[in-house]
């Protein structure tokens, strides 16, 4: 009963953990330009997280970065504006989803480049894998099965 209370609290507080980043001060009074910064938060990645956006994180460069997003918003960049600031800044590694250029190919298909050798691989290990016909054990002949025979023999008089 008690995880059953513990798993429904965490799914409802699951979408409060981003907001809790964002401090209050940091926070525009117009409504309208904290919501452009908020989805743009949402779109540019914690260069010392790596994987959380700068709204979902709580380093001291997020909130630098939180903080500069709203000072260009108001001064009036707009979202674009915004965005090739920081590109130009930080590179396309700043944006969660970088844009699809020759500079971030293997980003976008290296890793299905990886899958494909990886299942090339495993199927050319299995084939090698496979009996061939000089590692297939050959029949016996009738003195080597007469042989084996009075062997058993032997031994089932030994033991009886």
């Amino acid at each position: 009963m008690r995880a059953a209370i513990l798993a429904i609290l965490c799914v409802l507080l699951l979408p409060v953990g981003g907001a809790i980043a964002v401090q209050p001060n940091e926070v525009l009074k117009d409504p309208e330009l904290e919501a452009r910064a908020r989805n743009l938060s949402k779109d540019i990645r914690c260069l010392v997280c790596q994987n959380q956006s700068i709204d979902d994180s709580n380093a001291d460069l997020a909130r630098d970065l939180r903080v500069l997003v709203r000072e260009r918003l108001t001064e009036g960049d707009s979202d674009e504006q915004i965005l090739d600031f920081l590109v130009k800044r930080y590179g396309d590694f700043v944006l969660l989803k970088p844009p699809v250029k020759a500079s971030t190919y293997a980003l976008w298909y290296g890793p299905i480049v990886i899958f494909v050798l990886g299942v090339i691989g495993l199927v050319v290990f299995l084939r090698g894998r496979r009996p061939t016909a000089a590692m297939q054990t050959a029949a016996l002949s009738e003195d080597e099965e007469r042989r084996i025979s009075a062997l058993l023999d032997e031994n089932n008089q030994k033991d009886g």
